[in-house]
């Protein structure tokens, strides 16, 4: 059963602590200091008495774990004030418009005019408007060939405006802040685990350590025995 979220871990926090407490349990076996750990109390409850007292171990790292929340804070506020502005869109609207229509337009074009010129061709090889036709044909054929190459062109921009590179220089110009927030909560746990966790283990281990002699037990030492307890009754009067 666990307390309450100690007034100096936030919530979102509260499992980055016990993972710090798992790690110092796990490595118990190899730290001299940390011997007892399993004989004299075990595992689970060497956890349950230090999530019970969160408040006092992650107190002595308040420090570290401030300047934590800080500079996470300022980089959630960095990556929020990252995005592009909105831009008007409407002149891109219409250059797409054109782009996708003229080929589509011109395609259409001249394939009726490059058929219809053919038909009258064939069937008057004297008449001029044939030719005129096919020609139309083959000009409307270029612009649409034209209009394709523009089209595939800014495909191609897009891409390259899109591409993984151009996001992240767009939206993470620099890693500084994330390269600074590692090394903040660095510094927290080290500190959570050096001067919180680790003490508070030593110390509930040794609460329990039975001492080697009990307190106020007589001490006996070279002189005590019936030898040297003194006589209480009357003595002989010394000789004359």
């Amino acid at each position: 059963m666990h307390m309450n979220v100690a007034p100096y871990l936030l919530t979102e926090d509260r499992a980055e602590y016990e993972r710090v407490l798992d790690d110092a349990l796990s490595t118990a076996h190899a730290r001299p200091d940390l011997a007892g750990a399993g004989t004299r109390l075990t595992v689970a409850q060497l956890r349950s008495m230090a999530l019970n007292a969160t408040a006092l171990i992650t107190s002595a790292a308040s420090s570290e774990y401030d300047h934590f929340v800080k500079v996470r804070e300022q980089s959630r506020i960095a990556v929020a004030t990252r995005v592009p502005a909105p831009q008007d869109g409407s002149g891109a609207g219409i250059v797409a418009i054109v782009t996708v229509m003229v080929p589509v337009l011109a395609g259409a074009a001249a394939f009726i005019f490059v058929l219809v010129g053919a038909v009258l061709h064939a069937m008057a090889p004297t008449v001029a408007f044939g030719a005129t036709l096919l020609t139309a044909g083959l000009v409307f054929g270029a612009v649409a060939a034209a209009g394709l190459l523009c089209a595939a062109a800014g495909l191609l921009r897009t891409a390259l405006r899109n591409s993984p590179t151009a996001t992240v220089s767009a939206y993470a110009p620099t890693t500084e802040p994330d390269d600074e927030l590692s090394r903040a909560r660095e510094a927290w746990r080290r500190a959570l685990l050096e001067r919180g966790v680790l003490p508070f283990l030593r110390d509930a281990l040794a609460a329990i350590t039975p001492p080697s002699t009990p307190p106020g037990a007589p001490t006996i030492g070279p002189q005590s025995g019936p030898q040297a307890v003194p006589q209480s009754g009357p003595t002989d009067p010394p000789g004359p």
